[in-house]
């Protein structure tokens, strides 16, 4: 019997992860003490974006740890090496602008569609990636690992 050649390839097993995770509720949930008292501070997934993104990029190794904030994901992603682009690319990371005070994160996947967490749903969905213009994607990196 003849032996295989097998060759990982990352990106499309990235890309492949990003976009099975639609429904998934996995992420609903991060438990701290808050004043003493145990408490989902992501609030059964209306808060669980930057803990969904960075706990992908972590599976990953492209960020160094899951994150509970958008801006300590951003943080983490800077020192990481990703590099702030001009136009999205497939796999991207991108950072909307806040709205009610929060700034909301997810991926880029092509064909002008993104997946992020739903605040309503509190899992990840498929949507336009402005929101359909109704919310401005202020910072897309990409990292060199992403090719």
């Amino acid at each position: 019997m003849k032996k295989q050649k097998i060759i990982h390839l990352p990106f499309d097993t990235y890309l492949a992860v990003v976009q099975n995770s639609v429904g998934s509720r996995m992420f609903r949930n991060f438990y701290a003490k808050v004043n003493g008292k145990k408490t989902d501070i992501m609030k059964n997934g209306k808060l669980s974006c930057a803990f969904f993104a960075s706990s992908l990029l972590h599976l990953f190794k492209l960020v160094k740890e899951p994150h509970a904030t958008v801006d300590g994901t951003i943080k983490d992603l800077r020192s990481s090496g990703w590099k702030a682009i001009r136009k999205p690319r497939i796999g991207s990371v991108l950072v909307w602008e806040a709205k009610d005070s929060h700034k909301h994160i997810g991926f880029y996947i092509g064909n002008n569609k993104a997946i992020s967490n739903s605040t309503k749903l509190g899992y990840p969905v498929k949507h336009h990636w402005t929101f359909g213009g109704a919310r401005k994607v202020e910072l897309m990196l990409s990292h060199p690992k992403l090719k």
